[in-house]
């Protein structure tokens, strides 16, 4: 019998939570804890761990899980929470990259007592936990709770499998429920980990089941705005397939949605208004008849409405003869405009050839002047002096053709040309059209503006003008086309060809202080705030503006001094108002001494007028984009080889000018003997333009040049207060030069009393405004050697 006992005790099983050791090797967990009574995989990476796993499996195969309380690369015992779940090794899977898949079973809640081994492999002696208040009425109702709440939460969730539901239900053990489901539940790790260290069962109980709830509620804020989105989504529905079903029907009576007609009705009726005959009446049709077959949902569709919508808001009607009051139009460009009589005068009889003619064709003024004289201003009077519509576009670098001509319709975002685009915005087939700064065009691979230009000038092309948007024959030789450029140079000589050229110099200070009493201060006290009589201004006043902080051609900068003194008025009445609680009218005179406090110091003095005081230099009279300007010639002599020395930023045509006034002025010198020829060959003469970073081109500073070399070579000084321009030839000829008008501005704005000129330029003077040439006396030469009379006083 004994002997029985001792074999049937030997072959009875143990349970594995009677056979727990006291001391655990622990595994640190990042993740979250690990519940008893839970069969898991475990993947462990760590070389530590993998050495703790193999050693604890080759043994009994207990082992400790630890949550970590931080992430630590060389975790320490103290960096773990102090309770943890026992598990038992049942099976253990090598990885090729070196870790292991460990499945283990969880069996118990441990607390660690005492630290054996603080780093890795970390080691310690525990003390298990048993559940504490685990049969008691409260946790028995606790359970049944827990249940019946989870399959609420199992049945609402896809993501809890059947599996799941029935380890939940088959569980008898209350404390190991309420860890089952804190496992699978998705609540907070450190919030695991409190139910993990929660001994009490019916507390540990009451956790879950506020997690429980929580979950409920999310699911059911889920599920309404499921609920709210699939409705959306089916109204959405609903209404797309009601409406095309709308939309069909009123396609099948010929109405829109709010009892219009259709866009293709709107079409056809215009297009037969319109009258189409030949390509055009083909193209219009059959692009209407694609329209009534598309879906108008495609982005074809639009593609043709929007060109079929172009072709029905230009002005195809043959427009009626023009007819306007000249004495109106003549009026309204003296009010617009002070002096420029001779430009108003072309312009007057050039509006009246129209006139009479009775025809528009091949009008194209091109208005060359500097920057600031109002050539934009004057073709919007040309405009409303022929009661049209004005539309202006600048192409001043514009290096794309498909600005002018348009895009083809295939490409997104394709539009016409500025030349349709224009008509379309007037709705007039007679407009006028400004093109702006046609001297700085540019051209790329896109191709050359200029030359799409030519079609749209040339009288004999643009009758059937073709916009490559449009791809239809379009007459535009009905639009008064204004040209503006600052300078002829860089603009295509056929432009040039096809237009009528007109010159606009600069004011000279007398006609700005008039601009500026009868436009630019009026102007510019509205923009400003100010009553028509707030600010005064003497007439030495503004004729200081234009002598000492606007000296320009134009009267963009004249206009800019105005607007910062009008600002800084009406600054300090503001200032002055919130003072005194209230603006009140107050009237200010200003006077050129007043100016200082408003503008500061002068941009310009009399210092800066430029004076040939010294042997060596001369005054030259030049002409840029800008406007006349005045020119100082400098030379000097030193000891060296003998050369010529140019620098100032000259051009090719200017070097070759002042190689030809120093062989001339060599020559002059050795015939009479001022020099001879050891000298030329002991010396270096050098010839300055000053403003170097300003490039200078053109023969007519010939004879300055000269002079200047003459003066050196004589140590003679010129006459004050003179100037000159003329081409000089090899053989001492004054060749005759342009720009006669606008140098002659410049001139007088420098104060200059006297120029030497060309004879061939006599018949310019006619040109030049009395009132420009009052002061100047003008001494028409030529040959060189009346310059040096005049100049240097050289017989």
């Amino acid at each position: 019998m004994n002997n029985k006992d001792d074999n049937s005790s030997e072959n009875s099983i143990i349970p594995t939570d009677q056979i727990l050791p006291n001391k655990l090797t622990l595994i640190p967990l990042a993740g979250r804890p690990i519940f008893p009574g839970i069969f898991t995989p475990l993947m462990i990476t760590s070389n530590d761990d993998v050495k703790v796993v193999e050693e604890a499996y080759e043994n009994e195969g207990f082992i400790g899980i630890v949550m970590l309380k931080n992430d630590s690369e060389t975790p320490s015992i103290s960096d773990l929470h102090k309770v943890g779940t026992a598990a038992r090794i049942i099976k253990k899977v090598n990885l090729p990259d070196g870790g292991i898949n460990i499945f283990i079973s969880t069996v118990k809640r441990f607390k660690i007592r005492k630290v054996l081994h603080n780093a890795a492999p970390m080691a310690a002696a525990i003390e298990y936990l048993d559940d504490e208040e685990a049969n008691t009425f409260e946790v028995k109702a606790l359970t049944r709770a827990l249940i019946s709440e989870m399959k609420e939460v199992s049945e609402n969730n896809p993501l809890f499998s059947e599996e799941m539901r029935l380890n939940m239900v088959n569980i008898d053990n209350p404390g190991k429920i309420a860890d089952f489901i804190a496992s699978i539940l998705n609540v907070d790790k450190n919030e695991q980990q409190k139910i993990l260290e929660t001994v009490n069962v019916r507390q540990r109980m009451e956790q879950v089941l506020v997690f429980i709830k929580k979950e409920q509620e999310l699911l059911r804020v889920q599920k309404k705005i499921q609920h709210e989105l699939n409705d959306r989504i089916e109204k959405n529905q609903r209404e797309y397939f009601l409406r095309e079903e709308m939309r069909s029907i009123q396609e099948e009576l010929g109405e829109t949605p709010d009892g219009n007609e259709t866009d293709y009705q709107k079409f056809k009726k215009k297009i037969e208004e319109l009258a189409f005959e030949g390509e055009i009446k083909e193209t219009v049709e059959s692009e209407l008849s694609k329209l009534s077959m598309m879906d108008p949902n495609s982005s074809e569709w639009l593609v043709t409405r929007n060109y079929l919508e172009l072709i029905t808001q230009l002005p195809w009607k043959v427009p009626a003869v023009d007819d306007y009051d000249l004495n109106r139009a003549k009026k309204i460009l003296e009010d617009d405009h002070f002096g420029l009589e001779d430009v108003k005068k072309r312009i007057v009889e050039y509006l009246a050839v129209r006139k009479m003619k009775k025809d528009a064709k091949g009008s194209i003024l091109l208005l060359v002047g500097p920057p600031g004289v109002g050539k934009t201003s004057i073709g919007r009077s040309i405009a409303n002096a022929m009661n049209k519509p004005f539309y202006r576009f600048s192409v001043g670098g514009m290096r794309d053709e498909a600005e002018i001509k348009g895009h083809r319709r295939t490409y997104i975002g394709a539009m016409p040309g500025k030349i349709i685009q224009g008509l379309k915005i007037t709705k007039s087939s007679t407009p006028v059209f400004m093109i702006d700064e046609i001297d700085k065009m540019g051209s790329s691979h896109n191709g050359d503006p200029a030359s799409a230009l030519l079609e749209v000038l040339d009288p004999e092309q643009n009758v059937t003008f073709r916009d490559t948007y449009l791809d239809l024959p379009y007459d535009i030789s009905n639009v008064f086309f204004i040209l503006t450029a600052n300078t002829l140079d860089t603009v295509p000589e056929p432009l040039l060809d096809r237009a009528e050229i007109i010159h606009l110099s600069g004011y000279i200070d007398q006609e700005k202080l008039e601009i500026a009493k009868k436009y630019l201060v009026p102007k510019n006290l509205a923009k400003n705030g100010l009553a028509k009589n707030q600010v005064k201004y003497t007439k030495a006043a503004l004729l200081e503006i234009a002598e000492e902080y606007a000296r320009e051609a134009g009267v963009r900068n004249y206009e800019k001094c105005l607007d910062k003194i009008h600002r800084k008025i009406v600054t300090e009445m503001v200032f002055e108002a919130e003072k005194k609680g209230g603006i009140t009218e107050t009237s200010i005179t200003l006077d050129a001494p007043d100016l200082f406090k408003y503008l500061g110091k002068p941009v310009f003095d009399e210092s800066q007028i430029k004076t040939a005081s010294v042997p060596g230099t001369a005054i030259g009279l030049a002409w840029t984009s800008m406007g006349g300007d005045t020119l100082l010639i400098e030379s000097s002599s030193f000891a060296g080889k003998s050369g010529l020395v140019l620098t100032g930023q000259m051009g090719d045509v200017m070097k070759e000018s002042s190689q030809i006034a120093f062989d001339w002025a060599r020559k002059f010198v050795l015939e009479r003997n001022v020099k001879d020829a050891k000298w030329f060959e002991d010396n270096i003469v050098h010839l300055h333009i000053p403003e170097g970073a300003t490039p200078k081109d053109g023969p007519s500073a010939g004879i300055t040049m000269a002079t200047t070399f003459v003066s050196l070579l004589m140590n003679k000084k010129i006459k004050p207060n003179l100037a000159m321009t003329g081409e000089l030839s090899l053989t001492g000829q004054v060749l005759p030069i342009g720009g006669l008008r606008e140098k002659t501005v410049a001139a007088k704005r420098n104060k200059i009393k006297t120029i030497i000129i060309p004879k061939a330029n006599e018949r310019d003077l006619e040109d030049i405004p009395v009132h420009v040439k009052q002061g100047i006396k003008f001494m028409p030469v030529s040959d060189v050697h009346e310059v040096l009379e005049i100049a240097l006083g050289i017989k």
